[in-house]
């Protein structure tokens, strides 16, 4: 099993759960970027924004630096793929049952009378 901290993963899928947050990250694939840049398609107050930015810092998936008063921020993927390799585990796993749950029913079939 992949060994990622429970919290960092809960701090992940959280930030993660809001289309809002998803929608911030990716405008961020394409570069960093400032705040009123990433607020002006939503019908949101810039606090608003700012609200939804710090709960993807909190978890690590974006990164500021500062120019003067103008914020930047920037992607940072790493949490997503570490959420990536232990949702990985998991798809292994039932692949893996329901292979053997296919082998036991023909199995079944094979003995069946005909």
């Amino acid at each position: 099993m992949v060994k990622c901290s429970s919290r960092l993963l809960d701090r992940t899928f959280g930030a993660l759960a809001d289309p809002t947050r998803r929608r911030i990250l990716e405008q961020l694939t394409g570069g960093a970027r400032c705040v009123t840049d990433l607020a002006r398609p939503y019908r949101m107050s810039l606090p608003a924004v700012s609200k939804h930015l710090r709960v993807l810092e909190g978890a690590g998936l974006v990164r500021r630096r500062r120019d003067g008063r103008v914020h930047r921020l920037r992607l940072d993927a790493k949490p997503m793929q570490q959420a990536q390799a232990w949702i990985e585990e998991y798809r292994r796993f039932w692949e893996q049952s329901f292979d053997r749950l296919d082998e036991y029913l023909k199995q079944l079939q094979n003995k069946e009378p005909k």
